[in-house]
Formats: structure tokens, sequence, C-alpha cells
């Protein structure tokens, strides 16, 4: 008998993403089904706009309102303070990095099996600001300490890799992704790890 599929898109850039992993395992294993995990870029400035600070968090660029700001200082605090209750760190970030390279390393290292310690320690290490998910290097240095191939993620990069990354983020637009993290469970999309109990009543009612 096939086991259901959920499949599950996530950005290492989100923080709510971030926070989404522990419950989004458990769930796969509790259920027995078949998770796929999808890297979905996130357009942030599209919505929250974009800005720059310095290391002290003084504002050295912006295109964001006020609105916007509100609604980014929120989200920084809402998810601190549920990293604080895990005993995870989230510091936030100097400008909105690009996490395409990060999330094509994903896909180099499914490739390759085990995935999950590559997955772990990318976003333990960027919420903590110690991995630079914008520089191949650093990608391909975590794929080594991984146990994974490292040496050949710069070519899977330039190649098979942004043609998977391209493909796939084409079809979570289509599927009606916008927003991370998200769920789809027999063509049916939940958005945020807080609809995770609407997925878990999917999964018992099948």
């Amino acid at each position: 008998m096939t086991r259901p599929v959920l499949t599950h898109y996530f950005d290492y850039k989100s923080s709510y993403a971030y926070l989404a992993q522990e419950a989004t395992f458990a769930l796969a294993e509790q259920y027995d089904i078949e998770l796929v995990l999808v890297p979905y870029t996130i357009d942030i400035p599209g919505y929250l706009g974009s800005a720059r600070v310095d290391a002290a968090g003084n504002v050295l660029e912006e295109q964001r309102n006020a609105h916007q700001w509100r609604r980014v200082r929120y989200m920084y605090m809402d998810c601190r303070r549920e990293a604080n209750r895990r005993g995870l760190t989230i510091r936030g970030t100097h400008k909105i990095f690009d996490s395409a390279i990060a999330n094509i390393g994903y896909l180099h290292a499914r490739r390759q099996g085990d995935f999950r310690p590559y997955h772990d320690r990318v976003f333990e290490r960027f919420w903590k600001r110690e991995l630079d998910i914008e520089d191949p290097r650093a990608i391909a240095a975590v794929l080594d300490e991984s146990g994974l191939d490292g040496r050949g993620f710069a070519d899977f990069l330039a190649g098979p890799g942004r043609e998977e990354y391209d493909r796939l983020q084409a079809e979570a637009i289509a599927a009606g992704v916008f927003g991370i993290p998200s769920y789809v469970f027999d063509g049916e999309l939940f958005w945020g790890a807080e609809r995770l109990p609407r997925v878990r009543e999917r999964l018992m009612s099948r």
C-alpha cells in the first residue's frame, strides 16, 4: 500500500519555517507518511519591503513603510519568544538574504540520501548568524561536514541544481504556495505551522 504524501515547503531564511521543522518531522513519523520537503524562496521585499542594518541595528537603507516595520518587529519578537521556549536561537539578520543557493544545497543533499544533517545545520547556523547562505563555498563546507559531497556542489549549482530549483519554484507557484512554511496534502494547501492540526485531521480521516 502506497503511503500518503505530505509536501512541505520551506525556506532557510524563514524563522517560522525553522520553528516548524520539529513538529513537521514528528507528524510524518507519527502517521507513517512520506514527507517531501521542497525549497521555496519567498519574496520578502514583495510584502514586507527591504532594509539593511548595521551590527548595532541602525538602519543603513530601507524600502519599507511604517506598517511593514511594525510587522517585521512583531515577527522577530514572536519567533524569539517561541525559540526561547525551546532553547533555540533566532537573531535578526542585517539584510534580506537570497536563500536560493542554500536551498539548492538542500537539493544536492537530498540526491545523496540523508539530507537531515545538512538541513538542520543550515537552519541553526543561519539563525545564529554563523552561516552566509549566499556563499556557495560555505554551503559546500556544510555539505562536507554533513558527510555529503561538497566538492560537487559548484557544478550542481551551475547546472542541474539550478534547473531543478527553477522547476520546483514554478510548481510551487502553480500549487498556490505564497508563504512559508506551507503544506500540501491531497491537493489541499495549508499555510503556517499553526495549520498542522488541520493537516493531522486530514491524516486521521484518510
